[in-house]
């Protein structure tokens, strides 16, 4: 069974900080983690999935939307199966479930392309 679990989500005023984990567990994903690109997508209410930001597989490599640029750092640590997402400066319209997403291949900014997705950790920034 292949697991992404995200963690870290919760209810912050504007301006406040959160980091997401995503945890990745399962036969696949215990040894070859280090062969998947990650990324963190979000869907904002009434609004379709995003992209946000995306790791390489390992690690060195970090792409980022427009709107995330300058607030969120992503991060991949191999040894421990995690995906991170720091948010600083957070803003009402970072407001959404986030995702997570594995790739076998390289960094994408469609959903198509990630095989294996978490169930989300939603995000909630009051003004």
């Amino acid at each position: 069974q292949v697991q992404l679990v995200e963690s870290g989500g919760g209810l912050v005023q504007a301006g406040g900080s959160l980091r997401l984990s995503c945890a990745a567990s399962g036969r696949i994903f215990s040894s070859t983690f280090s062969r998947y690109s990650m990324a963190w997508f979000r869907q904002a209410p009434g609004k379709e999935r995003e992209f946000v930001s995306g790791v390489s597989r390992g690690g060195t490599d970090t792409f980022y939307a427009d709107s995330a640029k300058g607030r969120f750092t992503i991060s991949k640590d191999n040894a421990k199966n995690t995906v991170f997402l720091q948010i600083n400066d957070l803003k009402p319209e970072d407001t959404a479930v986030y995702y997570c997403a594995a790739n076998w291949g390289l960094v994408r900014t469609t959903e198509s392309a990630y095989e294996y997705w978490g169930q989300g950790t939603r995000v909630t920034v009051s003004s």
